[in-house]
C-alpha cells in the first residue's frame, strides 16, 4: 500500500511548503503500522524521493500493542485541562514511545518554561490573526454545525473545541465579529496554563523523509497518551509562523534546527469527535493508479 498526499487538500497560507501534509503522512503511516502488526501483517515503511509512503507487508504473528486499540479514540482535545501533574513513569513511556531515528523529542514540564513556550504560541496566534489571507484559510475549514461536519466529511467542528454549536450563517458572523487576537490569545494561555506540559518534536534535517519520521513519532506519542488517559492538542503557531521558530528552538535547546510540532498534553475531559471520510473516500484502486515509473500499478491510499 501506498500512502499519498492529496495536494488538492492543502493549506497554502500555514503551511505553505507543505510541510504538515507530510507530518501527517507519518502519522498514518505509523497508524497503518500498528494495525498491521496487529493484524498479523508487519511490514516496512519505505520513502521514496518525492516523500511518498511505500507500505510492503509480509506475514507473521499478530502482535498486540496498546497503541492498536488507541487509534480509533485519539483525537486532539482542543480543550482546557485539569492542571494535574504526569507521573515520572508515564512521561518515560510518552519519550520511549516517541523514539524514532532521526527525530528529537523535547519534553517540557517545568512550568517557567512552559509559560515561555505559551508567549511564544500567543505571538504566532496574534501574527496569524492579523493576516487576512490566513483567516480566510481559517474560516473556510471550520464546521459549524453538525450538517456541514457530516457534508464535507472534514475541517475543525465546533464542538470538538468545546464551542457553541451554529448555524452556519450565525457561525460565520460569529467568526467575523467575536472571533479575535485578544480572545484566541487569552484562550490559548488559560489552555497552555491548565496543561501537564508540552512536547516539541524537531527532526534532524528539514526534509520531506525527516517530516514523516516526526509524524511516526508524533502519533506514537499521541496514541501512548491515549493509552495512558491523557489528552493532547497541537498548538502548532511557534512552527507555523516562521520567524518564530528560531525562538522556539533556542528555548528548547536546540538552536539552528527547525521545530517541527509543538503539543501540548494533560488530563482532560472528553469531546466530541470531528467527523471524517469514509475509508473508501480516501481509498485509489490500483487500476487507477501506476508506479513513479510509469509501469506497473499499485494500491494507493
Amino acid at each position: 500500500m501506498d500512502i499519498l498526499p492529496d495536494f488538492s487538500r492543502t493549506t497554502h497560507i500555514v503551511d505553505p511548503d507543505d510541510h504538515h501534509l507530510f507530518v501527517s503522512l507519518g502519522c498514518a503511516t505509523e497508524n497503518l503500522a500498528i494495525a498491521a502488526a496487529a493484524a498479523g501483517r508487519p511490514g516496512e515503511a519505505r520513502i521514496d524521493p518525492e516523500g511518498f509512503v511505500h507500505f510492503a507487508y509480509s506475514a507473521g504473528p499478530s502482535r498486540s500493542d496498546p497503541l492498536f486499540a488507541a487509534i480509533p479514540r485519539r483525537q486532539s482535545t482542543r480543550s482546557e485541562y485539569d492542571g494535574r501533574a504526569i507521573a515520572a513513569a508515564d512521561l518515560e513511556t510518552l519519550r520511549k514511545a516517541a523514539e524514532e531515528p532521526g527525530v528529537r523529542l523535547v519534553l517540557l514540564t517545568e512550568r517557567a518554561r512552559i509559560d515561555q513556550v505559551r508567549d511564544i504560541v500567543i505571538a504566532g496566534n496574534t501574527a496569524q490573526m492579523q493576516d487576512p489571507a490566513f483567516m480566510a484559510e481559517l474560516k473556510q475549514w471550520l464546521r459549524f454545525n453538525p450538517r456541514s461536519a457530516i457534508e464535507a466529511g472534514d475541517g475543525l467542528f465546533a464542538a470538538a473545541s468545546g464551542n457553541p454549536v451554529l448555524p452556519d450563517s450565525l457561525g460565520r458572523l460569529a467568526f467575523d465579529t467575536v472571533f479575535t487576537a485578544a480572545g484566541e490569545g487569552d484562550k490559548y494561555a488559560r489552555q497552555i496554563d491548565s496543561s501537564a506540559g508540552i512536547a516539541v518534536f524537531l527532526g534532524e534535517r528539514e526534509d520531506k523523509a525527516h517530516w514523516i519520521a516526526v509524524g511516526r513519532a508524533c502519533q506514537r506519542f499521541a496514541l501512548a497518551a491515549t493509552a495512558l488517559g491523557l489528552k493532547h492538542a497541537f498548538v502548532n503557531q511557534p512552527v507555523e509562523v516562521a520567524p518564530l521558530r528560531s525562538d522556539l528552538a533556542a528555548l528548547v535547546g536546540e538552536p539552528g534546527v527547525r521545530p517541527d510540532i509543538v503539543m501540548r498534553f494533560g488530563y482532560g475531559r472528553d469531546l466530541p469527535f470531528s467527523p471524517r471520510r469514509p475509508v473508501d473516500d480516501v481509498l485509489v484502486a490500483a487500476s487507477d493508479a501506476q508506479a513513479p515509473d510509469g509501469t506497473a500499478p499499485r494500491r494507493t491510499a
